[in-house]
């Protein structure tokens, strides 16, 4: 079942996240690993942002997260998760929908370049890969994140960008 999070879920959230994140160790950058993946001063800045996570819930447990934060003109994707023995098992894509159906704007996701699995998923719901310039663009636009992170992410969208660039 579908839920927002609140505030007594923010261990269970952290423990997702880095567990689940534990797959991209060895395959990003290893100047941009770290142990925990997202320490908690970090989510706790994320959440304070204004990313709402929402909850994919089974039996009282927290199996899947993913957060949606509006950013100017778009929608942005943040931090999916789904507990790594659990995953392969649809979580994520229903949270994905889940938080489609709760804009109108358009959807951004930003992940690791060599994250192949991650960027194949949002491929299957529907998303597109946006060109190196663009990529650049956007990452400036609607994300804070460290030039070397811009370097090696990319940028997915489900709608056309030379409308969200052109503003």
């Amino acid at each position: 079942m579908f839920r927002k999070f609140n505030e007594s879920d923010f261990e269970s959230i952290y423990k997702i996240i880095n567990s689940a994140a534990i797959a991209f160790k060895g395959v990003i950058p290893a100047d941009r690993w770290q142990e925990p993946y997202m320490p908690e001063d970090e989510l706790a800045k994320e959440i304070a942002a204004g990313v709402v996570f929402w909850c994919w819930e089974e039996e009282g447990a927290i199996l899947g997260v993913m957060g949606i934060q509006d950013i100017k003109d778009v929608t942005l994707i943040r931090h999916a998760y789904t507990d790594p023995t659990f995953q392969r098992k649809g979580i994520g894509s229903k949270l994905l929908k889940h938080l489609a159906a709760q804009t109108k704007r358009p959807l951004l996701m930003g992940t690791w370049a060599d994250a192949k699995w991650a960027v194949q998923f949002y491929e299957k719901h529907g998303f597109n890969l946006v060109n190196e310039e663009e990529k650049n663009l956007l990452l400036k636009k609607y994300w804070n994140i460290p030039e070397r992170q811009v370097e090696t992410s990319v940028v997915l969208s489900n709608t056309q960008v030379e409308r969200l660039l052109a503003i």
